[in-house]
Order: structure tokens, then sequence, then C-alpha cells
């Protein structure tokens, strides 16, 4: 199973801010240099991660992005879902409209449903802000002249 580069984006980007001091605003560029996305990438993952009820963002001259309450329990699992706005892992129709000769009581559609949601049941218990540790942390809050908390190693 592959994940998108959206989901990808946003799950590296919960993973700075669940590291970051529990409070501290970072800006979205700071979260891009950070996870090492354009900008603009990271600007719609964040707006998406605002909607989910992920993060909240302060504006202003000191404003920025922080983990919310929510953020810090969510789960790889059900953010995956939440990102995944693929009916179908199979295309049964052409961009030209013509159906899959195969398409008629195909098992094909139902078996890759079915695997998609065990590799999210699988990530179900996998919550985000667990994931980062100090070793692979330290080196980007350096990078973003911020403070490091502490973290597992």
């Amino acid at each position: 199973m592959r994940i998108n580069a959206f989901a990808d984006v946003c799950l590296r980007a919960l993973m700075l801010l669940s590291a970051s001091p529990e409070g501290e605003l970072l800006t979205t560029q700071a979260i891009a240099d950070g996870v090492g996305t354009p900008y603009n990438h990271v600007s719609k993952a964040v707006l998406k991660l605002r909607s989910l009820g992920l993060v909240e963002a302060v504006r202003g001259r000191s404003g920025g992005v922080r983990l919310s309450a929510r953020g810090r329990t969510t789960t790889v699992g059900w953010l995956l879902r939440e990102l995944d706005e693929r009916e179908d892992l199979v295309e049964c129709e052409s961009t030209e409209g013509r159906s899959c000769p195969l398409n008629n009581n195909c098992g094909l559609r139902g078996a890759l449903r079915r695997a998609r949601e065990a590799f999210y049941r699988e990530l179900d218990g996998i919550v985000v802000s667990s994931l980062p540790h100090q070793s692979q942390m330290e080196p980007v809050f350096v990078m973003l002249h911020t403070r490091r908390p502490e973290l597992p190693r």
C-alpha cells in the first residue's frame, strides 16, 4: 500500500509539530523547512489539518501553528482514512468513459478495498505524536534554531 504525497506531507507536519515543545508556534515556512517540502504544499496540508481539528493556527506577526489536543491523540490510520479521497484503488473506467470488460462481478475491487482497510486498521494503533524521537528530530530543531524538547531516544 502506498500513501499519496499529500498524506505524506500531512504526516510529516504533524510529526514535527508533535515534537515541538507543547504550545510553541511554528510558522508554515518553518514546518516546510523542517520537513523538506515546498511551502505551498505544506500550506495546503496545514489548512487541511486545521479543518480536521488537528492543529490550531494563530494569526498575526508572531503567529504560527501548533498541535491541538486532538492532534496529540490522532492515529495514523484515522488520518490516512480522512485524507484518502480515492473511491477505488483500481481504475475500472478509462478517462474516455469506457468500462473494463471484466468489471461485471469483479472480485478485485472488493479485495483491494478490504486490503486498504486492513492497512489502515494496522495503523489505527499508532498515535502520530508517539513517532518522533530525539535522534530524528534534534537536527531539524537545530536547523530551525528553536528549542528542542526532550523526546524518547
